[in-house]
């Protein structure tokens, strides 16, 4: 079988995540898996490189870049020459352009589209453009079961959860040196919430106010993500606290994880959110709204605690909670946590997929 997966534009976060790492699998595995990208985007070329993944650029990344047509032409022609079995559109916008090439299409590939939250598309979208993909791959069962309900062609949804790798997300004792190395304060208790800035979806601002009115002794609040370095900053001066920092985007968030004490996600919108689930990985005692796809696996007191979206009052109170825990609570969450987070593996991801190829190539 040949694969096609599609994104654009560039960057890094959990959809460029997820690409990433289900690409590299499926190499791994010995699937035929190619990848078409923006000629801007060095970042997953480089990430990439050492897998030998196929490299094909059809988006220049411009303004309106959707409202380009040579854009399409060189997807097009990518698909045809190529004469891929399965076309993968891993975001609303990359599904946009697999979705016109596939009117000029002459090869007959079938076509994935990969639906990462559970935001429903208006009537006119659902009809033009989803109605194209042979089967709608949803990250959580939870996202499946709103869509079912909604009737958003049921018959083609199917669940994949997003994976995590656990090779870089792991448990590091060495929270000391990490500290000292990274410029953060030894002495501190540290919540990190790592999201690239997005206010509407991940309340970051919401995240910070709630911080500044816990007033918890002697803690540091860490924003790690796109934009959080411009915005953090402005936000502490307007809630008055200085014990708060955006580092902006990095690329060794396994040391930052590792060097913190809780993660804290304060999402409205989520799929499975692959942030926590590495942030388990690495041991650390979480908090987070139960957006999307969170409450099938994040368990109150057992493995974590959670709050209902949009509830800042009760994050606030989690926060004080935690920040008391005292070390035995702490392993035995932070255990548990570990456990949980292991069941998520790419390499499940990428068996997954593989078997959906399957499915879709023996149908007639």
């Amino acid at each position: 079988m040949k694969i096609l997966q599609v994104v654009d534009g560039y960057g890094w976060g959990g959809t460029k995540e997820q690409v990433y790492l289900t690409t590299r699998e499926l190499r791994k595995k010995g699937v035929d898996v190619h990848i078409a990208l923006s000629f801007q985007y060095k970042e997953m070329v480089e990430k990439l490189r050492p897998y030998d993944v196929p490299v094909h650029f059809f988006e220049n990344h411009l303004k309106n870049a959707r409202y380009r047509f040579e854009n399409y032409k060189r997807l097009i022609k990518i698909i045809e020459e190529n004469r891929f079995d399965v076309v993968i559109g891993n975001s609303p916008h990359a599904f946009d352009y697999v979705r016109i090439a596939k009117i000029f299409l002459k090869t007959k590939p079938k076509i994935i589209n990969v639906k990462r939250s559970g935001r429903l598309p208006s009537f006119l979208s659902k009809y033009l453009k989803y109605s194209a993909a042979d089967r709608i791959v949803v990250v959580s069962k939870n996202v499946e079961k709103f869509l079912r309900e909604k009737n958003f062609f049921p018959e083609k949804l199917v669940t994949i959860q997003s994976g995590i790798d656990l090779s870089r997300f792991k448990p590091n004792p060495e929270k000391a040196q990490l500290r000292k190395k990274l410029g953060l304060p030894l002495d501190k208790k540290i919540f990190i919430n790592v999201a690239n800035w997005n206010p509407q979806v991940k309340a970051q601002d919401k995240l910070l106010e709630a911080f500044a009115k816990a007033n918890i002794p002697d803690s540091y609040l860490v924003f790690v993500g796109i934009d959080t370095d411009r915005h953090i900053e402005t936000l502490s001066k307007k809630f008055g606290i200085k014990n708060a920092v955006g580092l902006g985007f990095r690329k060794d968030i396994p040391d930052l994880l590792n060097a913190s004490d809780f993660f804290v996600l304060s999402s409205n919108l989520e799929g499975i959110a692959g942030a926590l689930l590495q942030a388990m990985a690495t041991g650390k005692v979480v908090l987070s709204t139960l957006a999307g796809g969170i409450d099938e696996y994040l368990v109150d007191g057992y493995n974590g605690f959670s709050v209902d979206v949009g509830d800042f009052e009760s994050l606030k109170k989690k926060m004080i909670k935690i920040s008391k825990m005292n070390e035995d609570q702490y392993r035995k969450i932070s255990k548990n946590a570990v456990k949980t987070a292991q069941s998520y593996s790419i390499e499940k991801n990428a068996e997954k997929y593989i078997k959906l190829f399957e499915e879709l190539l023996n149908e007639k």
